[in-house]
C-alpha cells in the first residue's frame, strides 16, 4: 500500500538525510511504500518545540501537533561508520516523520485510517 503526501499542504517533513531539528515542508508530491515500513509510530508532541527550516530559519511546532513516524525495513539502511578495527559498523535506519500541524487533522487522520485498515489489533 502506497500513502501519497501532497505539496503545500501544511505537512512538514523530516529525514534522517537532514540535519538534526530540521524540518521542512513539503513541496512536491510524493508516494511512500508502506511495504518497506518496519515500524510506524503515531504520537502527539505535548510542548512546544524549536525547529529549523533548511535555511536555519526557526520554526515553532505548537503543542497539539499529531507526527506519523516511519522507520523503514534495514533493507532500506545505510553504514554510518565502522566500529573500532572490527568488520563492525553501525547501520542506520531511514526514517521519515511527518507533522501534522492542529489545522490539518483531517488529513493526518485520513492517513492513520488507511494505515490502521491493515493493522489486526489484539
Amino acid at each position: 500500500m502506497f500513502i501519497k503526501i501532497k505539496k503545500n499542504c501544511g505537512i512538514y517533513m523530516e529525514h534522517n538525510g537532514m540535519e538534526k531539528n530540521h524540518i521542512m515542508p513539503v513541496t512536491s508530491n510524493f508516494l511512500i511504500n508502506l511495504g518497506h515500513a518496519a515500524e510506524i509510530s503515531f504520537y502527539t508532541i505535548k510542548e512546544t518545540k524549536t525547529r529549523f527550516d533548511l535555511e536555519n530559519h526557526t520554526i515553532t511546532v505548537a503543542p497539539h501537533t499529531r507526527v506519523i513516524h516511519l522507520q523503514m525495513a534495514y533493507t532500506y539502511a545505510s553504514t554510518k561508520e565502522r566500529i573500532g578495527d572490527s568488520k563492525g559498523s553501525v547501520v542506520e535506519r531511514n526514517f521519515y516523520k511527518f507533522y501534522f500541524t492542529p489545522e490539518e487533522m483531517g488529513q493526518y487522520e485520513e492517513i492513520r485510517g488507511h494505515i490502521e485498515k491493515h493493522v489486526l489489533n489484539l
